[in-house]
């Protein structure tokens, strides 16, 4: 299987190489974390580091089921180590030896040692390990493939708009590519086993989940309602069977507990006029399209407008923002993007063409929370339209595939 680079994620790994902090690799499965370690390893070993110096080690292989004993894993660890020289440890899914911290802070205080971890599920930053190694971690959070990596792996770049379909149609999962030029139908069976494994290993066995039957509806809900606000009470209101006592309290540890796996992503709400966070009616995406159409059919691919969002907010997390959903007195902005230095508004819709309205009621639409806003940062709506640079003072209307690409 050829290999797709993923040059963002490489960049943070090059940039802090040999310094004295662990690198921690988050996200759902087949998401591409392992491969990302051979590519950086790849890159090592092409800069002079011997292959004595690298010591990798999968949990999810069976080779290696002893050292989830972490006593015995420390001890292996120790005994490879390089004298004199750097010696690089990649921990590939270690959320399945406990107490990994522990083997993890020792290794740390080592200076000769230079550290990379990854892991499927949350609790891999959990409060416990957090607070262990305040100060000493930085994570970087891995999505599958950006539709820019998903048209690197085909030689023909022509037909971007067939492309983009089969995109969302065919999964962004790395594997689903190979897939898709075998027999696109494999892609299901691919999915099937992601999505079972999730359920029953990362959130199922992870949390104590007994109930297998509610979690699923509980998922397919979320799945089935990406880019609406929602809240506990709307999910428990519309999955039958939960004890009315208890249906916040299990509807919110199940929502969670699929958020930990990052199989869902969750995007609170930020009050632009009143400068403040807001805790209630937040928004749920999926983190795969692909996944999306196999956990609910092919007519799930109508709602086109909330897909494209879910694109556009996972590609944002992508490029390091932090997503809100925007509020303006009684209107909305799709996405508010922050990062220490910038804010920058969007809006996304498939067109703001109007065939039978020439006041365009979509246009005005999009733009009347954007021109409510009074401050100077950067505001776009996001469409499918092909009229490019549109600017409505100030407020620029952009092709949304040529965005994806990095072309605008």
């Amino acid at each position: 299987m050829e290999r797709i680079k993923r040059e963002e994620y490489l960049s943070i790994l090059r940039n802090f190489k040999d310094q004295q902090i662990i690198k921690v690799i988050t996200g759902i499965r087949r998401c591409g974390k392992s491969t990302l370690l051979e590519l950086f390893q790849d890159y090592l070993k092409e800069n002079g580091v011997k292959e004595n110096q690298i010591i990798s080690i999968n949990f999810e292989e069976a080779d290696y089921e002893e050292l989830q004993d972490r006593k015995k894993l420390y001890e292996y660890l120790k005994s490879k180590l390089v004298k004199g020289k750097k010696t690089y440890i990649f921990l590939d899914e270690i959320q399945n030896v406990k107490e990994f911290e522990k083997t993890v802070d020792s290794l740390f205080i080592n200076k000769d040692v230079d550290l990379y971890i990854t892991g499927s599920n949350a609790h891999l930053l959990s409060s416990e390990l957090a607070t262990l190694l305040t100060g000493r971690y930085i994570e970087i959070k891995m999505l599958p493939l950006s539709f820019k990596e998903y048209l690197s792996a085909f030689q023909d770049k022509t037909d971007v708009s067939r492309k983009f379909r089969d995109y969302l149609q065919y999964s962004s999962f790395p594997q689903s590519i190979e897939l898709f030029k075998i027999n696109p139908e494999n892609i299901n069976l691919f999915l099937d086993g992601i999505y079972n494994t999730i359920l029953f290993k990362d959130v199922m066995q992870r949390k104590g989940i007994t109930d297998k039957n509610t979690l699923e509806r509980v998922t397919k809900y979320l799945y089935d309602n990406i880019g609406n606000r929602t809240s506990m009470k709307n999910i428990s209101d519309n999955i039958e069977g939960l004890e009315k006592n208890n249906s916040y309290n299990t509807v919110s540890t199940y929502v969670q507990a699929v958020i930990d796996s990052y199989i869902v992503y969750k995007a609170n709400r930020y009050d632009i006029k009143g400068k403040e966070f807001l805790k209630t009616q937040e928004k749920y995406y999926a983190v795969d399209i692909g996944l999306r159409y196999h956990m609910l059919g092919q007519s799930s691919g109508k709602d086109m407008g909330h897909i494209l969002e879910n694109v556009v907010y996972l590609e944002l997390l992508r490029r390091g923002y932090k997503v809100y959903i925007g509020k303006y007195d009684d209107l909305e902005v799709d996405f508010v993007a922050k990062n220490s230095e910038d804010t920058i508004y969007y809006q996304v819709a498939l067109t703001t063409r109007e065939t039978d309205n020439s006041n365009n009621s979509i246009l005005n639409r999009e733009l009347a929370p954007l021109k409510k806003i009074n401050d100077n940062y950067p505001k776009y709506i996001l469409t499918l339209d092909d009229d490019l640079d549109t600017d409505f003072d100030g407020i620029k209307k952009i092709n949304v595939l040529d965005w994806l690409l990095g072309k605008i």
